[in-house]
């Protein structure tokens, strides 16, 4: 079967304001192509998407589509009209099938009237299977079950636009773009504002699409999911990698690390010629420095990648030592908006744990935290902070910026937040990329990226020694992410994180704590140990965290991590070195401390329970011969096994200890 592209760019180039933009951008892409996009801030990916979609101009090269192709794009612009409700607004996107709708039904009365002639009936022929790809006469519905998907309820569906945040509305777009069946799909950022239950619907939404697609995105849990191709943007120009989004990033690092020896080669060489004329330009080797001096003009210089290698690097201040328990709230009410979010709610986080808070967009994450930092009152329960413990925050929009205060600038707003000297802010800023006059950026002007850093560098100084995170990559680069993963992992003190960046999650978690039903369930183990476990429970039929929706499989990294854990439910949390030793052997670690209250055995018994289930589950996994393929293999399993069954053992005997 012959595979007909969608599109192919050749050459295309466009100027900004007289500046050369973009130039000589070629790639071909067939249905199923999945095209990620990549390039630092203002290289012209959002540029090069509206140039696809017939925004913007081409001002050099070519853009061939096939014939009669429907394209797509969702980007991050508020829809213009917001009198329509949210269902009109989504099945506007799909005017062309409204068409083909009408267009059927007057051919099928042409036909009922006699006209059976080739041109008719090749006409519906077409129309029917163009309106058969698009889901038959039911495209309806399944346009509205994408707002399901994206996280929309059923009372959503004819609220008026204007009724909705910008994040809603956002999402809304996003549903649009979807529902008229595109067969070139355009998506800037679409992971913005979805949690984690709707991202994974949306990568295995994406996977089964019969369309190409190109996509800029930061989630690199999302671009390896998704993505089958890479368009590197930089200095203007364009790479195409045909492969995973990490077989990229491993290429363009040899490259890089390549390329930079090339250029100390070069360098070395350029020297020694130099060298040579400047000793020997006069007397009797000056023939000699002649001939050098005409091959170093000849020399073609091995330029750069263009990229100025700044990136974010830093690291968190040791901490000082705080109590063992560093929160404890135990019978704990939250209500938001009129709603009640938790009820009889138990949580605690202890000296050292990174503990990850998960859960549906609405559910409270964002309220309990506020709570816990003092910005909110509790209306029921009880909360307890522990001995000499010094929380640093960092909000969701970056609201703890100078509040309070008349400064104007990146500069003063460092200052007031720190008591720095201006040399020493500068000193700090420089490591968060606000160099030079950068530190003088008026703050109204900032983009949310310039606000993230700048409330991390403030965070950075704090030396807090807990940490209590909003959707701290909001905003952030690859690279920047990166690092802040990097500095995270490193922090010796108490994490409290939320986030829908799954990698993030994976590579800092220790445990897991999910809102589940107006609760709060605590899962031993990081983020792949949850997910295991949230599987398991929805293949059991016994439902679980992230509601009904179908959970798209993850990535190959997180499968292979994703080897065991247990749930702990309203249980206490492991200690640090516990849980740590917990995420390396690919197991649940066990509950150190006994939870408050008079519940502690009922808890023990439930924990027991669910112990024994994963020493089952991991025996059926053992029983795998390629878990004992080599001497490297079969010590891994020995332990994990060995592991397992302690875990039991212990639980059993903290039971035995608590009814005695």
């Amino acid at each position: 079967m012959v595979r007909m592209a969608v599109v192919i760019a050749s050459d295309l180039g466009k100027d900004i304001a007289g500046d050369p933009l973009l130039r000589g951008i070629s790639f071909k892409l067939e249905r199923r192509d999945r095209l990620t996009l990549s390039g630092r801030n203002g290289t012209g990916k959002t540029t090069l998407l509206r140039m696809l979609a017939g925004e913007a101009s081409v001002d050099f090269g070519e853009l061939v589509f096939a014939k009669g192709a429907k394209v797509a794009l969702h980007d991050q612009r508020p829809p213009r009209e917001r009198g329509l409700s949210l269902r009109k607004y989504v099945l506007s996107g799909a005017s062309e099938l409204v068409s083909i709708e009408a267009e059927l039904g007057a051919l099928e009365q042409a036909m009922a009237g006699g006209a059976h002639d080739d041109a008719t009936l090749n006409r519906y022929a077409e129309a029917q299977a163009r309106l058969e790809h698009a889901g038959g006469y039911r495209w309806r519905d399944r346009a509205l079950a994408t707002l399901h998907g994206l996280g929309f309820e059923d009372a959503d569906l004819d609220r008026s636009l204007h009724t909705f945040s910008g994040g809603e509305l956002t999402r809304g777009s996003l549903a649009r773009a979807l529902a008229g069946d595109p067969d070139l799909l355009l998506l800037d950022e679409p992971t913005n504002h979805l949690d984690i239950a709707s991202l994974e619907w949306l990568e295995q939404h994406l996977a089964a699409l019969d369309a190409a697609i190109v996509l800029v995105a930061h989630d690199r849990w999302f671009l390896e999911a998704v993505g089958t191709a890479v368009l590197e943007l930089e200095a203007g120009r364009g790479r195409f990698f045909s492969g995973p989004w990490h077989a990229w990033r491993k290429e363009k690092a040899a490259r890089e690390v390549a390329l930079g020896r090339a250029i100390e080669r070069q360098e070395a060489e350029i020297e020694r010629l130099e060298r040579f004329v400047t000793r020997f330009r006069a007397g009797t080797r000056a023939r000699q420095a002649q001939s050098r001096a005409k091959k170093l003009d000849k020399i073609e210089r091995v330029q750069g990648s263009g990229f100025d290698g700044a990136g974010l690097a830093f690291a968190f201040k040791p901490p000082e030592r705080s109590g063992r328990v560093v929160f404890e709230l135990e019978d704990g009410r939250l209500e938001a908006g009129g709603k009640l979010l938790l009820n009889d709610a138990e949580l605690w986080l202890e000296r050292g744990e990174h503990v990850s808070l998960v859960g549906p967009n609405g559910s409270g994450k964002t309220t309990l935290i506020e709570t816990l930092v003092g910005a909110r009152e509790l209306p029921a329960g009880k909360l307890r902070t522990g001995h000499n413990v010094k929380v640093g925050f960092l909000s969701q929009h970056a609201d703890e910026l100078s509040p309070g205060s008349t400064a104007r600038t990146v500069l003063e707003a460092a200052q007031h937040a720190t008591g720095l000297t201006p040399n020493k802010a500068r000193a700090l800023l420089g490591r968060f990329l606000f160099s030079g006059e950068q530190a003088e950026k008026p703050l109204d002007g900032l983009s949310g990226g310039e606000r993230r850093r700048l409330s991390l560098a403030i965070l950075v100084h704090s030396g807090a020694n807990v940490l209590i995170l909003d959707e701290p990559t909001n905003h952030l680069d690859v690279e920047s992410r990166e690092a802040l993963e990097e500095a995270l992992g490193a922090f010796t003190g108490s994490l409290l994180l939320v986030s829908h960046d799954r990698a993030l999650l994976d590579a800092v978690g220790t445990r897991t704590v999910a809102f589940e039903d107006g609760d709060l369930r605590s899962y031993v183990g990081g983020w792949p140990e949850y997910v295991r476990v949230r599987e398991e429970r929805r293949a059991a039929g016994k439902g679980g965290p992230g509601g009904g929706k179908s959970a798209a499989p993850t990535s190959k990294s997180a499968a292979s991590a994703a080897k065991s854990g247990a749930p702990a439910p309203k249980s206490g949390a492991p200690d640090r070195k516990g849980a740590a030793q917990a995420k390396q052997a690919g197991r649940a670690a066990p509950n150190r401390r006994r939870p408050p209250g008079g519940r502690g055995q009922r808890q023990i018994e439930q924990e027991i329970e669910a112990a024994e289930a994963a020493l089952k589950a991991l025996e059926v996994e053992l029983a795998d011969p390629a878990a004992w393929s080599g001497p490297e293999a079969s010590a891994k399993s020995a332990a994990r096994h060995e592991q397992a069954k302690r875990t039991v053992e212990d639980l059993y005997q903290r039971w035995e200890s608590m009814s005695a």
